[in-house]
C-alpha cells in the first residue's frame, strides 16, 4: 500500500485505532513470528525501554540492512547512536539549536503561515498540506539553517521519497526494507551531496544560521566534523519537517471527526496547546521505535536474546488504559498528558518544542482566519502509508471567511 483513501466513513485512522487496542489486548509484552520482532505496547514499558539505552540501542546497524548512501547520513544521525557519542554530539547540537533560538522563530513562523494563506485567499476550498502544512516546516527549517527557501520543493521532493512508503506493504520485513532502502538510496546521495556543500560553502562564509553556529560549536575541543553535520542538517531538513507536517494535517482531520472542537478552540484558542497535545497522543505519526537488545534481557517475563529487534509502540502506549482515564476518547482539554509520541529519555525529539510552536501558530491563524473550516469529503483525504508515518497525503478542505 503507498497510499489509503477512505471509503464511505470507514478511515485508516478507524484502522489504526483498532490495529493499537488489538496489540494491547494481546498483552504488554508480544512476539510476532512473521515479523521476526518483539512488541511492547504498555506505557510503563514503552519508557523503560526507551529510558535504557544501555540495554535496548538505537543502533540497529547489526540487525538491520544497510546501505553506502546512508553510512554518511548516518554519521551525524545521532537519533540511532548510543552514549558516549549520542551524547557528544547532541551536547553539540544543543550549543546551536537552544530554546531561545525556537522561541525567537516565532514572529518569522507567523508571518510564512500568513502569506502561504493569502496565496488562497480567493479561494474558498483548497488542499491544507499543499497550501500549508508541507511548505510552512520547510521555509522555516531552510531558513533556519541558512538553506535557500526558494529549494523547499526539492526537500519536499525528498521527504515524500524517503517516507512515502511506496515500495513498502502495511507490514514490511526485512527483506522489503533492504529493496526500499535500494530504491531511494539515490535521493539520500542527492541530499547528502546538496547538504555537504551547504556545510562547506557555510564554513567558508560563516553567517548568522544554524548551520554556521553548528560548524562553531565546541565541547572539550573538539568541533563536528563536515559529515558528521550532514547527519543533522538532513536530519532536521527532511525528517523535521514532515513530523509538523503530520501533525497539521493529523489535527485538522481529528477536529473534523469530533463535532463541535473547532468551535470550542475558536471560543478559547489558549487551550490549543493542550489540544495540539490530545493531537501528538491520538495519532503520533512515528508510532513506533526500534530498538535492539544489548544483551539477554527478561522483559514481561518473556526471555528475548541479544541483537533481538524489539519495537516499542508508541501508538498503543498512548492509549494505554493504565496511564490515560478514557484513552479512546478524543479529549482536547486532556491534561496532563504524557504522551510518549516525542520520544523519552535520551532519544527525546530534539525537534518537538519547534513542532508545537509551529502547529500552534499554524492553527491559530487558521482559526482566526476561517469560521468554519471543514472536511467537505472524506472519500477524497489520502493518508500516507501507516507503515512509516501517520499522517495525510493530501487534504482537501473547505473553509469561509470572516
Amino acid at each position: 500500500m503507498t497510499s489509503t483513501q477512505l471509503s464511505g466513513t470507514e478511515s485508516p485512522l478507524d484502522a489504526l485505532s483498532d490495529r493499537w487496542r488489538s496489540l494491547r489486548e494481546a498483552g504488554p509484552v508480544t512476539y510476532d513470528a512473521e515479523q521476526k520482532q518483539w512488541r511492547v505496547v504498555d506505557h510503563r514499558g514503552v519508557s523503560a525501554v526507551l529510558a535504557d539505552p544501555a540495554t535496548y540501542s538505537s543502533d540497529l546497524t547489526p540487525i538491520a540492512p544497510t546501505q553506502e548512501d546512508f553510512e554518511i547520513f548516518r554519521q551525524g544521525n545521532f537519533v540511532g547512536m548510543d552514549p558516549p557519542k549520542q551524547r557528544k554530539l547532541r551536547t553539540l547540537v544543543s550549543q546551536a539549536f537552544t530554546p531561545r533560538v525556537v522561541h525567537g522563530l516565532e514572529p518569522r513562523i507567523e508571518a510564512v503561515c500568513a502569506r502561504l494563506l493569502d496565496g488562497v485567499a480567493d479561494r474558498d476550498r483548497f488542499d491544507l498540506v499543499d497550501t500549508l502544512a508541507h511548505p510552512l516546516p520547510i521555509i522555516v527549517i531552510a531558513e533556519l539553517l541558512g538553506i535557500p527557501a526558494d529549494d523547499h520543493r526539492l526537500f519536499q521532493e525528498w521527504a515524500g521519497t524517503l517516507f512515502g512508503g511506496d515500495q513498502l506493504g502495511d507490514d514490511p520485513d526485512m527483506a522489503d526494507l533492504e529493496r526500499a532502502l535500494e530504491a531511494i538510496a539515490p535521493t539520500v546521495r542527492e541530499m547528502n551531496g546538496y547538504v555537504l556543500d551547504h556545510i562547506r560553502h557555510r564554513r567558508a562564509h560563516p553567517g548568522d544560521d544554524l548551520t554556521s553556529r553548528l560548524l562553531a560549536a565546541e565541547v572539550d575541543g573538539a568541533r563536528l566534523a563536515d559529515e558528521e553535520i550532514v547527519g543533522f542538517v538532513a536530519l532536521l531538513l527532511v525528517a523535521g519537517h514532515i513530523t509538523t507536517t503530520a501533525l497539521l494535517g493529523n489535527a485538522v482531520v481529528a477536529f473534523d471527526r469530533h463535532p463541535g472542537t473547532l468551535a470550542a478552540l475558536r471560543e478559547d484558542p489558549g487551550r490549543l496547546p493542550d489540544a495540539v497535545e490530545e493531537v501528538l497522543r491520538w495519532l503520533p505519526p512515528f508510532p513506533e521505535l526500534g530498538r535492539r537488545t544489548t544483551r539477554p534481557v527478561v522483559l514481561g517475563g518473556h526471555e528475548i536474546p541479544a541483537d533481538t529487534l524489539l519495537m516499542a509502540h508508541l501508538g498503543a502506549a498512548n492509549r494505554d488504559p493504565s496511564r490515560f482515564t478514557a484513552p479512546d476518547v478524543f479529549d482536547v482539554a486532556r491534561s496532563p498528558n504524557p504522551h510518549l509520541t516525542f520520544g523519552h529519555g535520551i532519544h527525546f525529539c530534539f525537534g518537538a518544542p519547534l513542532a508545537r510552536l509551529e502547529a500552534r501558530i499554524a492553527l491559530h491563524l487558521l482559526l482566526e482566519r476561517f469560521p468554519i473550516i471543514a472536511v467537505p469529503s472524506h472519500s477524497d483525504v489520502t493518508y500516507q502509508n501507516p507503515a512509516v508515518i501517520v499522517g495525510v497525503r493530501h487534504l482537501p478542505i473547505a473553509v469561509t471567511r470572516q
